[in-house]
Formats: C-alpha cells, sequence, structure tokens
C-alpha cells in the first residue's frame, strides 16, 4: 500500500476502527432521504460536535466540512458516483455514473477527502448497470492507485423491485459473500457491505473481503434493535459502521453518535451503548 494511501486510511480508521456518518443521500433523488437534511449546514455543524471518525458527502456539500477550521474535524468520506436504483419506481433504464467521468477523483483530491465510494449494484435482470458499476470501478481504481486514494467499494445486492419497492435489500449470506468477493478482486481498500440476515454469519463477509469491511445502515430502524444488531456484526468482525438516517432523523444524533462511537472504539455492548444513548 502506498504512504499516501496509507496515511488516508490513518485518518479514517481511528485507533483501528470507523464510524462514518452517511449524509450524501441526495444523489439518490429520492425525497424521503432527505427528511432530516434539509439544512445540511446545520447538519454538518452537529456531526462535527458529535464527533465521528468521519462523514460521507457528495462534491457539491463537502466545503461545509472542509471549509471548518478545526483540526480533529471528522475525515471526507466522499460519494463519486449517483444512480437511480432507489426509486419506489423501477426506472426503464437503470444506470450508474461517475459524478465526473474524465477526472473520477479529482473533486476528491481538491476537497481532502480521506477516501473515495462507489457502488456495485447487483439488481435482478439488470445485467447493463452491473456491467456500468464495473467499469466505473475499474476506472476510478486506476486514478486512485495514481494519487494514493483509498477506494472504498459499496456492493449492493437488491431484492426484485415488486417485493419491496425501492431500497430493496437482500441479505443473503451468499449473494452479499459473493459480490464482496468481487469488489476484493477489483481491488477494493475498503468494502461497504450490508448486514446479512443473520448477523452471525456476517464474519463469511469479513473473511471474504480480506480489506476492512463496514456495514451499511439502511432505513431508519428502531434503535435499541439497531444497536444490539450492530453490536452482533462487529463481533463478526467488522471494523465499523456507515449509518445514515438512523443516526440523522434521530431527535439527537450526538447521542447516537455516541453510543456507536463507543460499541466500534470501546467494545461496548448493545444494551450497554442504549444505555449511552438514553443519558444523551
Amino acid at each position: 500500500m502506498r504512504l499516501s494511501t496509507k496515511a488516508r486510511m490513518n485518518r479514517l480508521f481511528n485507533k483501528g476502527g470507523c464510524l462514518d456518518v452517511a449524509v450524501d443521500h441526495g444523489v439518490c433523488n429520492e425525497p424521503g432521504f432527505l427528511i432530516g437534511l434539509e439544512n445540511m449546514a446545520r447538519v454538518v455543524d452537529t456531526l462535527v460536535e458529535a464527533k465521528p471518525d468521519a462523514i460521507q458527502m457528495a462534491y457539491g456539500q463537502a466545503d461545509l466540512l472542509q471549509n471548518r477550521p478545526e483540526r480533529d474535524k471528522p475525515a471526507l468520506v466522499m460519494r463519486i458516483d449517483m444512480g437511480n436504483p432507489y426509486n419506489a419506481q423501477k426506472h426503464r433504464v437503470m444506470w450508474s455514473m461517475l459524478q465526473n467521468h474524465e477526472e473520477p477523483i479529482i473533486g476528491a483530491l481538491e476537497m481532502d477527502a480521506a477516501c473515495v465510494v462507489v457502488n456495485l449494484f447487483m439488481l435482478p435482470d439488470e445485467p447493463e448497470l452491473f456491467r456500468q458499476c464495473v467499469e466505473n470501478i475499474s476506472r476510478v481504481r486506476a486514478t486512485c492507485h495514481k494519487y494514493g486514494m483509498p477506494l472504498m467499494i459499496e456492493p449492493l445486492v437488491m431484492l426484485p423491485n415488486d417485493i419491496r419497492g425501492g431500497y430493496q435489500v437482500d441479505g443473503n449470506a451468499e449473494k452479499i459473500v459473493t459480490l464482496v468477493r468481487l469488489a476484493s478482486e477489483m481491488g477494493a481498500d475498503i468494502i461497504k457491505a450490508d448486514p446479512t440476515d443473520d448477523p452471525d454469519d456476517f464474519h463469511r463477509v469479513v473473511e471474504a473481503a480480506r480489506v476492512p469491511v463496514l456495514v451499511r445502515g439502511g432505513g431508519k430502524e428502531d434503535l435499541k434493535a439497531v444497536l444490539a444488531k450492530s453490536a452482533r456484526l462487529m463481533a463478526q468482525g467488522a471494523k465499523g459502521l456507515v449509518y445514515g438516517r438512523n443516526i440523522y432523523q434521530h431527535a439527537n444524533p450526538s447521542a447516537v453518535v455516541r453510543a456507536l462511537m463507543a460499541m466500534i472504539h470501546d467494545g461496548t455492548g448493545g444494551d450497554e451503548a442504549w444505555d449511552i444513548y438514553q443519558r444523551g
């Protein structure tokens, strides 16, 4: 691993783990994802004060973090692609593309990001969407290697749209492990993976990745259940969490961040993390 890549990885994995708060949902073009993100400047203020390890943003909002003067502010993880699989209604043409096709990571370099993230969609009967993602990753992998930028790949196995509508995560362990292995083969430095239906199967995802694995959060759920499940996933070898709506859509995002940071960095269990959240 190049020294510049390692240096950026160190900014993310403080004390070996990482809580990455995802607020890059605007690129999904889905109104429901923006509840709680209407005022991005206020969201960033709240998160910087809460002190997660990283905040995941797109280029157009990253200045709200990187213009701040604090030396100990969270690292920037930059989303550099976008697509249309998240909408409730399936589109006639499904697509995924880089936000800057000619210079894929130029914005991340400009904004001093610690990492870039790109999707690897696997949807039923959508081979062209999958091909586009593979092409995107191939382009980004080459430029990441050139400039020493860590690459986070987000392998997403989804159910048919008619089962659950948009954001249709398939938690089948066999499918997730297979796609994670592909992401590893393509040169991921970090993998952001969906949880398996049975959290106790998640060690298989970690073993297939051979790089640090962060658990993807998905839609907002009951927080006590989220913390309990997160503790089980961490026990299976995950190096951290990438949660968005389960943080920014809560009434007290800072308390959620403290609970999750204790879990990632101090080995706190689900019940104790719940107690930390309740203490505010």
